[in-house]
């Protein structure tokens, strides 16, 4: 082989361009870091909208609150909407919060206890209805997956979407609450006669 066939062969190992590489890096993470903001703000804004809800009840200081507890479910709490409006997430007073619960129903209502989160109590006279339904607030399951609580609080008829660890129990959870609210609905119409 002569010379210039050899050196025409050779190529010189590529060189990595470090200045272009950091470039798209750190721009990649501001962009991160922007669409970040922008969601906070969405949530805080959404918050703001939302301060005309009055605060939550508290639950009452006896783990089951006077009276025998009826039902108890360990699981999740997937968040709250506006009643019918499965994506219409309510963040103010910390019921965007997704966490762990236990719920324990009583005479009294719904005892909601969140490790890491705001504790509250569903009064039995706002319960309107329970339900099984398949999705809330950006969390959708299989059909029949969660158990749906709707119950109004202030003005505003929420609903409430919670999955136990063992989806059996939501059918007995359905039948309790309806029983449960439609006998507050119909001493209520009688009182008001």
């Amino acid at each position: 082989m002569t010379p210039l066939i050899q050196l025409a062969e050779r190529k010189s190992a590529e060189v990595t361009d470090w200045a272009g590489r950091i470039g798209w890096v750190v721009g990649l993470l501001l962009f991160v870091v922007f669409v970040y903001w922008l969601m906070r703000q969405g949530w805080k804004w959404r918050g703001s909208l939302q301060s005309g809800l009055p605060a939550l009840p508290e639950p009452p200081a006896e783990p089951a609150g006077p009276g025998e507890a009826k039902l108890t479910l360990a699981g999740r709490y997937h968040g709250s909407t506006t009643a019918g409006q499965w994506l219409d997430r309510i963040v103010a007073h910390g019921l965007g919060v997704r966490s762990r619960a236990e719920l324990t129903l009583t005479d009294q209502g719904v005892t909601v206890v969140r490790p890491g989160a705001q504790d509250f109590l569903i009064p039995a006279a706002a319960l309107r209805e329970a339900r099984l339904d398949k999705g809330i607030a950006g969390k959708v399951l299989t059909e029949g997956g969660l158990l749906v609580v709707t119950w109004e609080h202030g003005d505003t008829l929420l609903d409430s979407g919670f999955r136990s660890d063992h989806a059996a129990e939501h059918a007995a959870w359905v039948e309790a609450i309806n029983s449960m609210s439609t006998t507050n609905h119909a001493n209520t119409t009688e009182g008001a006669r």
